[in-house]
């Protein structure tokens, strides 16, 4: 063989010696058993627990970081955001369609919500044709539903009578 072959051939198997102590076969026996013995006491002391119980904090029900924000009451609905709802419902009723909705929005306090007729409509009891709605009512995280009623003027005009917050 020329030497350059046979240098090629001894490089080839010492590059398989070398690759066949790779992880954890390279590691000799009793440092194997170290190795195992040395990952089980770092992992056990992961779910180390001490029976003392003042070495962990405590925080009460009232206590709020600034991170957590107080939750908010319900807020109701302020008159503006009423009259855009009611405005929303006039439109929706004018239209008659059978399954339509209408967005509306506050820009002022950043209120919306969509109002959706609920039945067929029926006469009054003094015989104007009404339909009855609701409204959705959404206002940063608190959201709500209104219900309400409309009913036809003998000029042809919806007029809300009644919105307020639904109760089922």
């Amino acid at each position: 063989m020329r030497p350059a072959a046979q240098n090629a051939l001894l490089s080839a198997t010492a590059l398989y010696r070398a690759w066949g102590r790779v992880g954890l076969s390279a590691i000799r026996p009793s440092s194997l058993v170290t190795t195992i013995i040395l990952i089980g006491l770092g992992a056990g002391g992961c779910s180390f627990s001490r029976g003392d119980k003042s070495a962990y904090a405590k925080a009460e029900d009232s206590d709020l970081t600034g991170s957590i924000a107080r939750p908010a009451k319900d807020a109701a609905p302020t008159e503006t955001d009423l009259a855009f709802a009611r405005n929303a419902a006039t439109d929706v009723l004018s239209k008659g369609d059978r399954d339509s909705s209408q967005h509306w929005e506050n820009p002022e306090t950043g209120a919306r919500g969509s109002v959706t007729p609920i039945a067929q409509s029926y006469a009054a009891e003094d015989g104007r044709k009404c339909r009855d709605f609701l409204a959705s009512y959404v206002n940063g995280s608190t959201e709500s539903w209104l219900q309400g009623a409309g009913c036809q003027s003998s000029r042809g005009r919806w007029e809300i009578h009644t919105l307020k917050p639904w109760r089922s």
